[in-house]
């Protein structure tokens, strides 16, 4: 099984981040803007300081009754997440992902981070690896290309 490293390969080591002094709204209004379901609070020098995902936004804003033009995304980001590195196995991030009840994963490689994956991520790189086997075992078994 593949590696880290080849889903960022594939999809790139674009980062969507924000500092934890932007608005909850202007986060959202980001991830809406950009299709992502987690954005990444970094400080100046683009350390990762925690995550932000809809299911943050639903459960640490709407249903305490907060405003998301007055509350400031660090005060409900997720500190410290659970983070990978591009050498981590797919196989490894599935397990974390499935156990921890996680969707995301900021990847760090020697303390700079250098992009995120999502369990979509994971499942569109397995169904693609999977997809070549099945081609390598039928050029086997038939001898020639379908």
């Amino acid at each position: 099984m593949g590696k880290v490293r080849n889903i960022l390969q594939g999809k790139g080591n674009v980062v969507f981040s924000v500092a934890p002094t932007v608005t909850v709204y202007k986060a959202i209004e980001l991830m809406s803007l950009k299709n992502i379901g987690g954005l990444l609070i970094t400080d100046d020098q683009g350390h990762l300081l925690g995550i932000f995902t809809e299911r943050d936004y639903a459960r640490r804003l709407i249903l305490k009754g907060k405003s998301s033009k007055d509350t400031l995304i660090g005060e409900i980001m997720t500190e410290n997440p659970v983070t990978v590195s591009p050498d981590n196995s797919i196989e490894d991030c599935m397990k974390t992902m499935t156990n921890r009840f996680i969707r995301h994963l900021p990847v760090v490689d020697d303390g700079e981070l250098v992009g995120m994956i999502s369990i979509g991520d994971v499942v569109r790189y397995i169904i693609e690896e999977q997809r070549g086997i099945i081609e390598d075992l039928e050029f086997y078994i038939t001898g020639h290309h379908q």
